[in-house]
């Protein structure tokens, strides 16, 4: 289950005794609270709690900047400014605190963004659920044959049902052999920091994130990205929705200059300048790599 019976209770104990608060809250966050959003077959994401809102982004803006922003016609304008020209500290200003449960693989790809504080559910002194993330049949594939960080065509009929099966079984049996290692309550077995190490890398973690709106914008340009592994980039398109309702401004500025928007080397400005002239430009006459050249055709079709 995605939450467990006391995490529920938890929630709905917090939910049952609302606070009133003097300082600015986010409408479309304040919905999120308290909710778990279901992610893959086990995991989820959930808002502890924020701080700040588009109107936090643009004030932290026009104290630094000072009469310079006199000519910025509203909020929204500001913040595309600011997006549009790639700075950070007003961004910065913003935070989040999220509930996350993932697989450890996932866990481990995740914790490379090292611009968050994080605080992950010990198996040291805890014991571990019997829940693992078994792929649905649709997201099992080859090796890519051109990308070695990337899946290929996927695999059908007998094949596909020959994985699950080892996932399913490796699965279940080496958390049989950790709860017989570990033993019952009362018996002196193998400490749980030991016996953790035969756990598989899809067993379900859990973990506090918390980071501000500058580091999260960045994690999400890359993990929400069409070419991002699945199984981090679910989890990335459902914060998306969250930050969507928590800074609308901030997210659209984003989602126009940073996932919808591409940059340019000075290589490839000037092909467009020689293309736009009428010049026929191939990649030998470029200046580019084949690398290069093959990301620069997908740019523009």
């Amino acid at each position: 289950m995605p939450l467990s019976p006391e995490q529920q209770a938890e929630i709905d104990a917090q939910r049952r005794t609302p606070t009133q608060t003097l300082r600015t809250v986010a409408e479309g966050m304040e919905q999120h609270l308290y909710t778990a959003h279901p992610v893959l077959d086990h995991g989820f994401v959930r808002v502890i709690d924020y701080m700040g809102d588009d109107a936090a982004i643009c004030q932290a803006a026009r104290v630094s900047y000072g009469r310079g922003t006199k000519s910025v016609q509203n909020d929204e304008g500001l913040i595309r400014y600011l997006m549009r020209h790639w700075h950070s500290t007003p961004f910065e200003m913003c935070e989040i605190k999220l509930h996350v449960k993932l697989p450890v693989f996932v866990a481990r790809q995740w914790i490379r963004h090292r611009t968050a504080n994080v605080n992950e559910y010990s198996a040291r002194y805890s014991i571990l659920d019997r829940e693992f993330y078994i792929p649905a049949p649709e997201h099992l594939a080859a090796q890519s044959a051109v990308n070695n960080q990337g899946r290929g065509a996927a695999l059908e009929g007998a094949e596909a049902q020959r994985v699950l099966e080892y996932l399913k079984a490796d699965s279940t049996r080496a958390y049989d052999h950790y709860e017989e290692m570990i033993g019952q309550e009362g018996q002196a077995g193998l400490a749980r920091e030991l016996a953790r190490m035969n756990l598989p890398a899809n067993i379900y973690t859990q973990w506090y994130w918390k980071t501000d709106l500058h580091n999260l914008l960045h994690f999400l340009r890359l993990r929400a990205d069409a070419h991002a592994q699945y199984e981090i980039r679910v989890y990335a398109e459902e914060i998306c929705k969250l930050v969507a309702d928590w800074v609308p401004f901030a997210f659209r500025a984003f989602e126009d200059y940073r996932m919808g928007g591409a940059t340019l080397s000075a290589t490839a400005l000037d092909c467009v300048r020689r293309m736009l002239k009428g010049e026929t430009v191939t990649q030998e006459t470029s200046g580019m790599s084949k690398g290069e050249w093959r990301e620069f055709e997908a740019l523009w079709g």
